[in-house]
């Protein structure tokens, strides 16, 4: 069982066994994106029905809270079993042990997604263009400058009014929604709830998420819990998302 949650950052060492021992005894096959010298990035697959559901964390190694929360949800068997599904839990090792947003050769690698300019996005896009488009893609994050929770939706299909409130009801036991009118700059469509066009911010920095749209998926959430709260409130409502969108996606 996890061992971390008591501390703002990961053993690196003891996180990836204990995702390896949680994820293999739940049927997920392991796969070797690239070896760092800080350690390696792993895919986890779950073949089964449909699209894949995909869910990222760890892609900014100041953020713990998504990794951790990536292990629970694997301890706790909340992955559907009938469907596709792919988690990659600890996309950035460097900036996971130094602590850092970026990689340990200063690169925010969730703005790497246009250029592919680092080992850890070309290694991690080049696995994900081998496997079929996923039709769902839940991205774990942290916000330093937020008290509450809040989420970016990237949709292609229909709306769906009631999955955002949903969501935004699975985590009000940890964390209200955070308040508008703007967070970082995005206007709300409602408490909580940014709901992006599939475009970048900045035409030459995407994160993974324009990425996945870019490459066909038509639904994403990418979540933010406040950092300066405490780590254990933080997974929880990391995973109380993650399952109200994975057992609710429709």
């Amino acid at each position: 069982m996890m061992t971390h949650m008591m501390l703002d950052m990961l053993d690196m060492r003891s996180f990836l066994e204990e995702f390896s021992f949680a994820a293999a005894a739940r049927g997920f096959s392991r796969h070797l994106l690239l070896e760092t010298e800080d350690g390696p990035i792993i895919a986890w697959e779950r073949h089964g029905k449909g699209p894949p559901a995909y869910l990222s964390a760890g892609i900014h190694g100041d953020e713990p809270a998504g990794p951790l929360a990536a292990l629970r949800l694997m301890e706790e068997g909340a992955f559907p079993t009938d469907r596709h599904c792919i988690v990659c839990p600890a996309l950035n090792p460097g900036g996971l042990i130094l602590q850092t947003r970026e990689n340990r050769r200063g690169a925010d690698l969730n703005r790497d997604f246009n250029h592919l300019s680092c080992p850890e996005t070309v290694a991690h896009t080049r696995w994900l263009s081998s496997r079929p488009v996923p039709d769902l893609f839940i991205s774990l994050h942290e916000d330093w400058e937020t008290d509450g929770f809040y989420f970016y939706e990237i949709n292609l299909g229909a709306d769906n009014v009631r999955r955002a409130s949903g969501l935004l009801a699975a985590v009000s036991a940890h964390f209200p929604a955070e308040l508008g009118p703007e967070i970082d700059g995005h206007v709300l469509r409602g408490p909580g709830w940014i709901f992006h066009r599939a475009e970048p911010d900045l035409p030459d920095s995407w994160p993974e998420a324009i990425w996945m749209a870019k490459r066909g998926c038509p639904l994403s959430f990418t979540f933010e819990t406040p950092s300066k709260a405490a780590l254990t409130e933080r997974v929880a409502a990391h995973v109380n998302g993650a399952l109200a969108v994975l057992m609710n996606q429709k």
